[in-house]
């Protein structure tokens, strides 16, 4: 309650002295739309889905205001027989965006060949990847390695066809498990490269960094990778998994995997920032805007700013709504627990 000033002022002081404390639900419930507002200010208009996405659970908890997102929620789709289908985008000099109108992979060219970040399904990872370097004439044999991000089939599902096709997978343990015990393909990848935390991927004059950032799966990876436009060098972060759509198990809570998404985008957040990061993806093209800036790469002018360079501060506050979202959530849905 904001405090009302004039006359009435001595009169308010006396009256909310004899009023009792606010009860713990309304301390916590303070507390949720606290994270909540501050989660809206870092996403502005920039991050907006991301907010969005994630805080929706907590905005009705507290009946804080809605979301305002207005970009459109996939990307062109141009074969009608295909609804999942996009055309290949060389977005960097060196990155290029070989997913769906809805899922991503991202792959990075060195100079002795590709790393892929996400393998999408089965049914469209040679259409989409396989047929789409070739469209951008890249031979797919270049592929080296593929970085699965998380064992969820829309980011994995394509990975047995890719090492058919010579590359190396890269999952973590826990997500190699998850991958091995809940994969569904006719093709499936055998278990090639256990990233661990911190683990550098060099390949060619390029070096990929994982890192660890459970919470959407247990062995969620983010990546820390470099980029080049027109030889500027660039450094891009890319947050391994994004929605709070956790699998609840006696021995796998959801207050647990939110606890621990909150802190691996804390930590995350920090890494991005000492590797000076100025670019932020997500393995779904509408998490960080993708579907407004691959079109925006067709209309860039010789000297223009690049849609994907977005600063540090920008990143920066990309994390810290996926952190306030997931703390708000989290408080929303156990408002017994002390945080």
């Amino acid at each position: 309650m904001r405090s009302q000033r004039g006359a009435l002022s001595g009169i308010l002081l006396v009256t909310v002295a004899v009023l009792p404390a606010p009860t713990s639900a309304q301390g916590v419930n303070d507390q949720i739309r606290q994270r909540v507002e501050a989660a809206r200010t870092a996403a502005g208009q920039e991050h907006a889905f991301l907010f969005s996405g994630l805080c929706g659970g907590a905005i009705q908890a507290v009946n804080a205001a809605p979301a305002v997102v207005d970009i459109p929620r996939a990307l062109p789709a141009p074969d009608p027989d295909r609804e999942w289908y996009t055309e290949p985008v060389q977005v960097f000099d060196d990155l290029y965006y070989l997913g769906q109108s809805a899922y991503s992979v991202w792959a990075l060219r060195t100079s002795e060949g590709i790393i892929l970040v996400d393998a999408i399904f089965d049914y469209s990872v040679e259409a989409e990847v396989i047929d789409g370097l070739r469209k951008l004439g890249i031979d797919p044999d270049e592929i080296r390695y593929v970085i699965i991000s998380h064992a969820h089939g829309d980011h994995s599902a394509g990975a047995g066809i890719l090492q058919q096709h010579g590359a190396q997978v890269v999952m973590s343990e826990a997500d190699w498990d998850l991958y091995e015990r809940t994969g569904r393909e006719a093709i499936k990848a055998t278990r090639d490269i256990v990233a661990t935390d911190g683990m550098e991927l060099r390949l060619g004059d390029s070096t990929v960094r994982l890192y660890l950032t459970p919470g959407h799966t247990l062995g969620t990876i983010s990546t820390v990778l470099p980029v080049h436009d027109n030889g500027e060098p660039h450094v891009a972060a890319v947050w391994g998994g994004t929605a709070f759509n956790f699998r609840d198990s006696p021995d796998d809570p959801r207050d647990g995997r939110l606890q621990s998404y909150a802190e691996s985008a804390q930590r995350f957040s920090e890494i991005s920032a000492a590797a000076g990061a100025d670019i932020i993806l997500s393995n779904h093209p509408t998490y960080d805007g993708s579907t407004v800036k691959i079109p925006m790469l067709g209309q860039r002018r010789s000297g223009a700013s690049h849609p994907f360079v977005v600063g540090a501060e920008s990143v920066g506050r990309y994390l810290s709504v996926a952190q306030d979202c997931a703390v708000a959530t989290r408080m929303a849905e156990q408002p017994a627990v002390v945080f």
